[in-house]
């Protein structure tokens, strides 16, 4: 998330239809998904296609896959049956028992309670509600009822578990939350047809602040003392807004709270100290930190909530659409972390009569808003130069956009040697800066784009294809004059001097440019060769080039980009292609010198990429026929050669094993013969 990269992407045959939330489990380190209701699929990341996956088709419909790092993945079926996953592997077709009758499972959940897994459900009939405590490998099962309430119905669910007992939240419709304790008990399942236990429940929380009432539709669990609540906030005579909040529970008061003015799915999740929803059309990612519950805290943060001392328990950076201020405070060291989207971002507040020495990175950056440039850039490096260690990747972060913000207000301003400096220099990101490189596209400082495609491990492939058609499309005259790193391709280009090539070194990897198509491959190759041209770039370009080679990127999401390429530039590109693989190919390690120069494996990768996208276009160009031959023909003598080699691969063995038992010492002359 932050670095704003797909992983994996996995898809389920036409017709199919996955009928669970997908969850990793914790000790293999595999993804379990459920489609079609009963059929399991078990696969791990190297894995792509999901249709070769592991496959079990189960007897019962599932409901939910719940994964716990200690104790393993927990399936739950619509019957309400519950079983290990390792104990439905054994016999998948094993017949699952309908706990339930003619109920609906509205909610569930999954625990650890010492090293037992404890699975919690809600289920719902006839306006009645029921809750399951089950422990499955105790084949332990306790069903209760909730005590009814005529005015409102539960709308959602939470629980945690507590000194051995089970604490369920209910969030209700009369925009209150009420709390049910559950003690775990330790006896077997109960008797078919026994009564159900009635549990009563108490008022925990009133959603209600100053005559506004807050609607919510979804509530998690942070501590013992705080709640977090997603919904809309309604108050008299105004507009309904969705907002989320966070609730002390022990003073039954706000302790924070944030507008969501691109709307909601009406979901929350929370993990590790993060909250995840969706925000308009993006997945959101927060941080927040529980404070210790005081009452003064409470109190305080309830009469104003517009305290800069919010910010120290909920980082809304991925929130804010305004300018950039930052705020860092000392008590918030897991908010420094680059998690969000964007540069990390909070409140425009400041404290009255703040002193100058303790003004905080967002304060400073605004102050210097207006400045003139000497005084903003000098102000900048001493700002990097006493940045605490936590902070330095975060405030760099800052201090590179709000050169960016400068450049866009101001065009006649690029502080090329500033920005280049920090780039080399600095540990940074694409998720740090993402105006950076854009605004490096707009001023073509080829430099500065050749450094980020090889420091940023999170390009997106909008971007890095965007560079490579910048870089594509650069004349060769113009680029004589750009200044770049030619570390990566001086070793290895061939440059004209009065029209005369430089030849190539000795062949060491089988290929010969005279071999005959049609050959077996075992025609012994000739010492040395020539190559019909040199490097289709200029080193400049070749260095530039190199710099895309490195890139991280997705195959899926940089197709569709590279299926954009002009024609000319994408013939361009592939030329260079295969100037590299016959350049690797030269070398019995296949691999080029130089500082930074491609591997073998990523020219691999690009030319059949490029290939994927553009075969349509290149069968069809006439100046392209005579490329494609001539690497049909080169990677196929290569195929032959190595299958030869192949073919003596035990012989050699063979001979290894040999030398290993000969005696160092003892001189002989064996000659062996290959059949």
């Amino acid at each position: 998330i932050s670095d704003q990269k797909p992983l994996g992407c996995w898809s389920v045959k036409h017709g199919q239809i996955l009928t669970c939330p997908v969850v990793c489990n914790f000790d293999t380190h595999e993804y379990i998904a459920v489609h079609d209701d009963k059929v399991l699929r078990i696969w791990k990341d190297e894995d792509i296609n999901l249709d070769k996956a592991f496959k079990a088709t189960l007897s019962a419909d599932v409901y939910r896959i719940h994964s716990l790092p200690l104790g393993g993945p927990v399936v739950l079926f619509r019957g309400g049956g519950v079983r290990t996953l390792d104990a439905l592997l054994e016999a998948p077709q094993q017949e699952i028992e309908n706990v339930i009758s003619a109920e609906v499972i509205r909610w569930s959940g999954a625990f650890m309670e010492g090293e037992q897994p404890v699975l919690i459900f809600t289920t719902a009939k006839d306006g009645d509600f029921f809750v399951y405590v089950q422990k499955p490998k105790l084949s332990s099962l306790h069903k209760y009822k909730l005590e009814q309430q005529e005015s409102a119905k539960p709308l959602c669910f939470t629980a945690h578990i507590t000194n051995q007992t089970v604490i369920l939240l209910c969030l209700y419709s009369n925009h209150s939350v009420y709390q049910v304790l559950i003690p775990l008990q330790q006896d077997t399942e109960e008797e078919e047809g026994e009564e159900a236990e009635i549990l009563s429940k108490s008022l925990l929380l009133k959603l209600s602040v100053s005559g506004a009432v807050l609607k919510g539709t979804s509530l998690v669990v942070l501590d013992k003392d705080h709640v977090a609540v997603l919904g809309s906030l309604a108050a008299p005579g105004k507009e309904r807004r969705e907002c989320l909040t966070i609730w002390n529970t022990k003073f039954q008061t706000l302790q924070t709270s944030k507008e969501l003015p691109l709307g909601t799915s009406g979901q929350l999740w929370c993990y590790e100290e993060k909250f995840f929803l969706i925000h308009g059309k993006l997945l959101t990612v927060i941080m927040y930190k529980c404070e210790t519950s005081s009452l003064a805290a409470a109190v305080g943060k309830l009469k104003d909530r517009q305290t800069p001392d919010v910010s120290s328990f909920v980082n809304w950076n991925t929130l804010e659409d305004e300018e950039l201020v930052v705020s860092f405070q000392s008590q918030e060291p897991v908010a420094l972390k680059a998690e969000s989207r964007i540069n990390l971002r909070s409140r425009r507040s400041t404290v009255a009569g703040e002193q100058p020495e303790t003004l905080s990175v967002g304060q400073l950056l605004i102050n210097l808003k207006d400045a003139p440039t000497y005084v903003l850039e000098t102000e900048l490096r001493k700002l990097m130069a006493k940045a605490p260690t936590p902070d330095l990747q975060a405030t760099i972060g800052c201090v590179v956009t709000a050169l960016t913000d400068r450049c866009k207000k101001n065009p006649k301003y690029y502080p090329q040697n500033f920005l280049q400096e920090i780039v080399e220099t600095r540990d940074l990101s694409y998720s740090l800066c993402p105006d950076l490189m854009a605004l490096a596209l707009e001023k073509k400082d080829m430099h500065l784009l050749q450094i980020c495609l090889e420091r940023f491990p999170d390009i997106p492939e909008e971007i890095t294809y965007a560079c490579l058609k910048a870089f594509l499309s650069m004349s060769e005259d113009h680029l004589k004059s750009v200044d770049v790193n030619l570390d990566s391709a001086i070793c290895y280009v061939d440059v004209e001097f009065n029209n005369t090539e430089v030849k190539t070194e000795i062949l060491e990897n089988g290929f010969s440019a005279e071999m005959d198509q049609d050959m077996c491959g075992t025609k012994a190759p000739r010492a040395s060769r020539s190559i019909d041209e040199s490097c289709p770039v200029g080193l400049q370009k070749a260095a530039l080039l190199n710099a895309v080679l490195h890139s991280a990127y997705t195959e899926t999401f940089l197709l569709p980009h590279l299926k954009n390429l002009p024609a000319r530039q994408a013939i361009l590109f592939l030329r260079y292609l295969y100037y590299l693989y016959v350049k690797c190919s030269e070398k019995v390690n296949t691999t080029l010198p130089g500082i930074r120069s491609p591997t073998i494996n990523q020219i691999m990768d690009w030319m059949c990429l490029l290939l994927d996208a553009q075969f349509t276009v290149m069968v069809m160009l006439p100046e392209a026929k005579e490329l494609l031959s001539n690497l049909h023909k080169f990677v196929r003598a290569q195929v032959r050669f190595y299958s030869e080699l192949n073919k003596i691969e035990g012989s050699l063995r063979e001979l290894q094993r040999l030398n290993l038992l000969r005696e160092s010492q003892t001189y002989s002359i064996e000659v062996l013969e290959i059949i």
